[in-house]
């Protein structure tokens, strides 16, 4: 089988992360008989300083005509001061309006290897956990209108929630249909107590909860479902939840599997195509240092191959590996623990390719 792969560095450890997936990628090609193309595309602040915007309109057309992206993360203190349309962050925003990729699926999950990473009591991840976040992408306050003005002499912002019952629906029913492989359970979170966006949302959530009888639904405000994943994260099993929720609540759901590092995610729509990312940052502080882990690109990766283009095998060949390098005690340093062996970005990235 031949793909065609769009490649975005980005900014940070960016480039050094996705270096490593697309070394485990080309081990899984060797092994398959694929033959995977890669098309590097600049986007984030990089595409600022060469281009003046943080994503090209020939950018955003190259990669609709492949079969997936692959990111590594945008942004930086360098270009914090620009206007917010013109920061690396918008470039992100405007990809996945762009390709239609409403549904953000972020898989939060413990590996056993790396419970003493995890900052909870053990007696309480004595279990572990396996959750997957599924977050609205393309709605909400991050698309809203937005200003910052002066009114009788008083500074003054606003920024605007807004969601249709169409917007909403859609992302519910891919929820569900995730529940209905999973163990039919289906968190729903919001902020039906004050926000009417939050009443809608619950209401269209429970229209389509009918179309799925056999799914549990729990509804849970916010602030007690960012409690409770702390509390008790096994009770967890999908959870949906609107734009900036979802943003907050998967980031509160990487530091309990251990590291942010080792959170993965996948960005989808109406079709198998997706964009998969790490869910961390750039990095700028450890950037060109080898030390940043890869573990969250190479897992998105894995999920690129599983959603995108239908190779379960190959996508359980990646984990396998990665859960053996655990295994064997290796580490990066945001994920180290006592006993175990300190490797650098580069060194896990190959050791995870030695080992598929």
């Amino acid at each position: 089988m031949e793909k065609n792969i769009v490649l975005i560095k980005g900014d940070g450890i960016g480039p050094e992360i996705i270096e490593q997936a697309v070394l485990v990628l080309d081990r899984i090609g060797e092994k398959h008989s694929h033959k995977f193309n890669y098309t590097d595309v600049l986007m984030g602040g990089i595409s600022i300083d060469t281009h003046g915007v943080p994503l090209t309109d020939e950018a955003l057309e190259t990669a609709k005509k492949s079969d997936a992206v692959l990111l590594g993360a945008v942004g930086g203190p360098k270009w914090e001061d620009l206007p917010g349309h013109l920061r690396p962050e918008a470039g992100l925003l405007a990809i996945r309006k762009g390709l239609g990729l409403f549904a953000n699926v972020r898989p939060a999950v413990l590996y056993p290897q790396l419970k003493d990473a995890c900052p909870i009591r053990e007696d309480i991840i004595a279990d572990g956990f396996d959750i997957i976040i599924m977050r609205e992408l393309t709605g909400g306050l991050y698309f809203g209108e937005r200003n910052i003005e002066t009114v009788d002499g008083v500074r003054r912002a606003y920024d605007t929630c807004v969601y249709d019952e169409n917007e909403i629906r859609r992302i519910a029913v891919s929820a569900f249909e995730i529940a209905m492989k999973r163990t039919k359970k289906l968190t729903n979170v919001d902020k039906a107590n004050v926000l009417d966006t939050s009443r809608l949302w619950r209401e269209v959530v429970h229209e389509v909860a009918k179309d799925y009888p056999e799914v549990e639904v729990i509804d849970m405000l916010v602030d007690n479902a960012a409690m409770q994943l702390v509390r008790n994260p096994g009770q967890f099993d999908v959870m949906v939840m609107e734009n900036m929720f979802g943003d907050i609540l998967s980031d509160e759901a990487s530091m309990i599997t251990g590291s942010i590092g080792m959170l993965s995610s996948a960005s989808l729509g109406d079709t198998k195509f997706g964009l998969y990312e790490p869910s961390h940052g750039s990095a700028p502080d450890i950037a060109n240092q080898d030390k940043a882990n890869p573990l969250a690109t190479i897992i998105s990766t894995a999920m690129m191959l599983r959603y995108s283009f239908d190779m379960e095998q190959e996508a359980q060949d990646i984990e396998n590996a990665i859960d053996k390098v655990l295994t064997e005690g290796y580490r990066t340093v945001d994920i180290m623990s006592d006993g175990c062996t300190l490797v650098s970005c580069s060194e896990m990235g190959r050791r995870i390719v030695e080992n598929i």
